[in-house]
């Protein structure tokens, strides 16, 4: 195999495994570019992102440029005389500029099976969709909205237990093999790229929190596929008066109905639009999980009485 001369583009946790998995295939990584260190958590405190403290640990330089589009950050980029550029989930739009500077140009590593799900949350808007199956694709990068062409794809079947957690370890583990066997077709030049089809485009628009509160006349199915979408964030959640209860697990119970919002009975199932929602695992805030039953206990909730989702 080849050896390239690198840079690395990513920020979360899902961008990780490909940063590892390129340099253990003996790759030159000469730089790495993620986000810049941003308060988290409940102190508020400054901290480095996964692929920032991942690349200090393997020793390679790390740059957290605000933008791309600074005249000087391209000229830095170019001087790095890259072969290629590896982006995922890296959070800046990418000019021109950086997209011709690589010899081979920059490829991306993006969870789902363009040209379905292009955008910020295709792993979330898949599981919300009801899809069926999703994978990884590896594109040649171009100015538009993951509209690049084509390099490799791979599937993966989504199941009625997967969550947003995961399939994006799947999808992650998936990405870092076909990113490792991209290059290698690259470097014996057996690449060719496919232009994505017209039809099936489909855009993953970008959560928000407030798309985490559940609203009790959907049925209880897309409910149910919003709480394994939304774990871990924005999460799914109700109001008990005006304390959060976020949803962990829930079963879709066909049998059982009433006004939506109804607590139907002592196992915490809720009526929904169509069919309930039997609360599997519920959390208050600050508190740690516990299953529903035992919540509603605590919570001395009657049966027959309602569930609101009155705003915060």
């Amino acid at each position: 195999m080849t050896k390239l001369r690198l840079a690395f583009m990513g920020t979360p946790d899902f961008s990780v495994p490909p940063l590892q998995a390129l340099a253990q295939a003996g790759h030159d990584i000469v730089a790495v570019y993620c986000q810049p260190p941003r308060p988290a958590g409940r102190g508020q405190q400054i901290r480095k992102s996964p692929v920032h403290l991942t690349a200090e640990d393997m020793g390679i330089e790390v740059h957290t440029p605000k933008t791309l589009h600074d005249k000087d950050e391209q000229k830095k980029f170019t001087e790095l005389n890259l072969d290629a550029t590896v982006v995922v989930a890296y959070g800046l739009i990418l000019p021109q500029a950086i997209l011709s500077a690589p010899r081979y140009g920059c490829f991306n590593i993006h969870a789902s099976l363009l040209p379905r799900w292009r955008g910020a949350a295709p792993i979330q808007r898949a599981l919300l969709a009801g899809d069926t199956e999703t994978g990884i694709t590896i594109m040649q990068m171009d100015a538009g909205l993951d509209t690049g062409a084509i390099i490799i794809k791979d599937k993966t079947p989504i199941t009625p237990k997967t969550t947003a957690m995961t399939l994006n370890d799947t999808l992650s583990d998936m990405g870092a093999r076909l990113i490792v066997q991209a290059m290698v077709d690259l470097t014996a030049g057996k690449i060719t790229p496919t232009p994505q089809p017209q039809e099936g485009v489909t855009y993953a628009a970008k959560l928000t929190r407030e798309e985490g509160r559940v609203d009790w006349t959907k049925p209880a199915i897309d409910i149910e596929r919003q709480i394994r979408a939304f774990t871990p964030w924005p999460g799914s959640f109700f109001t008990l008066g005006n304390e959060p209860i976020k949803i962990l697990a829930a079963e879709s119970v066909k049998d059982k109905t009433s006004t939506p919002g109804t607590l139907l009975d002592e196992q915490f199932t809720i009526a929904c639009g169509q069919g309930a929602l039997r609360l599997v695992t519920v959390q208050r805030s600050g508190k740690s999980p516990t299953d529903g039953a035992s919540f509603l206990r605590g919570a001395l909730l009657a049966v027959g009485s309602m569930v609101n989702t009155r705003p915060l």
